[in-house]
């Protein structure tokens, strides 16, 4: 790195995507205690979406790690 200065990440940078995940999971946990039909989609959906994301840097990284050096 000649030169460059790389920029610190802010907080939004580093906890934006956790704290999305997290209202939309409370969001779907309440919709599924208050609302029938529609609102219990909508729950399943938000409370999976936690489970979804993990599985999908789960295989990610997996596939990352096999790739090879060149």
């Amino acid at each position: 790195m000649t030169g460059e200065s790389r920029r610190r990440p802010t907080w939004l940078d580093v906890f934006g995507v956790p704290i999305a995940i997290g209202v939309l999971s409370t969001t779907g946990l309440l919709s599924a205690l208050l609302y029938d039909g529609l609102g219990r989609i909508f729950s399943w959906v938000a409370v999976s979406l936690p489970v979804v994301v993990s599985v999908w840097i789960f295989v990610g990284k997996r596939r990352a790690s096999r790739r090879p050096v060149a």
